[in-house]
């Protein structure tokens, strides 16, 4: 709707995963090499969490395409919220290509699951499995299958990388299960953006998406980050209703009043 208005050729404020639009703060960074060692070095599990809204979906497919081409197949399960037998027999079709029939127990998922990351490893290649929304695997049973998936090998070496990726609700869990705890080869928390981080930021997606002018005025970046405390979803939906009001008011720039001014309408909004 305004992009015209601001001479961009894409919205910059997405909530969406789209790698280009992907910002290298240092944090994002760190846990980008730190999951591609556990990864690499074929390390059984491995933790990525953080608080909502600062990247972790982003940071795993990221990482997903970054991998070398023998580490696959690479399986990436968005909703993990269900029962333990139903989360294995997906698991098995996506990870193997099995599909479970409704008679199947988890101890027949697990074996299927054996047999395919077997094969796998023999022919040279790495299986990567992502658990994304981890936190919402609060069937004890389910987070016991999926620590007993870590432990699969052939000739010696680990079958497949779990990548566990959730908000910080998920670590009370794990230190209820030190058995799964003590396979994490690495633990990763997100960080927010510093200051100075949300203006590169807001500047890196505009520039992305075509901008070449100044938009959001600096005081108008500090009052964001204010706002926002450097929650990346924030800045995004922050910039853009500034944009669609500023726009509407055919504003040249955008100032820190109007940040300020569509923080207090977003509030009001949702206290109503």
């Amino acid at each position: 709707m305004y992009e015209d208005y601001w001479n961009l050729q894409a919205r910059p404020f997405e909530n969406t995963a789209i790698p280009a639009f992907y910002y290298p703060a240092e944090s994002a960074q760190g846990t980008l090499l730190k999951l591609r060692y556990a990864v690499e070095n074929r390390r059984g599990a491995a933790l990525l969490t953080g608080g909502e809204g600062l990247g972790k979906t982003l940071l795993a497919q990221l990482l997903l395409e970054q991998l070398p081409e023998q580490f696959t197949p690479k399986v990436h399960v968005v909703f993990p919220y269900m029962p333990a037998d139903q989360l294995l027999a997906y698991i098995v079709r996506e990870l193997v290509g099995v599909e479970q029939s409704a008679t199947s127990t988890i101890a027949d998922s697990v074996q299927a699951i054996r047999r395919g990351l077997s094969e796998n490893t023999r022919a040279g290649k790495h299986a990567v499995l992502v658990i994304d929304e981890a936190h919402l695997v609060a069937d004890f049973n389910a987070l016991e299958t999926l620590r007993l998936l870590t432990n699969l090998e052939t000739d010696g070496m680990l079958d497949m990388t779990l990548l566990l990726v959730g908000q910080t609700e998920i670590l009370p869990a794990l230190k209820r299960a030190p058995a799964f705890e003590t396979r994490l080869a690495v633990k990763c928390m997100v960080k927010a953006l510093t200051a100075d981080e949300t203006a590169s930021y807001v500047l890196h997606r505009l520039t992305t998406a075509g901008a070449r002018r100044e938009i959001f005025v600096p005081e108008a970046l500090e009052r964001l980050h204010q706002i926002t405390n450097g929650a990346p979803r924030r800045i995004n939906r922050l910039c853009d209703l500034a944009l669609l009001i500023a726009f509407a008011e055919e504003q040249s720039v955008i100032s820190a009043e109007q940040i300020e001014a569509v923080h207090e309408e977003l509030v009001a909004v949702s206290t109503d």
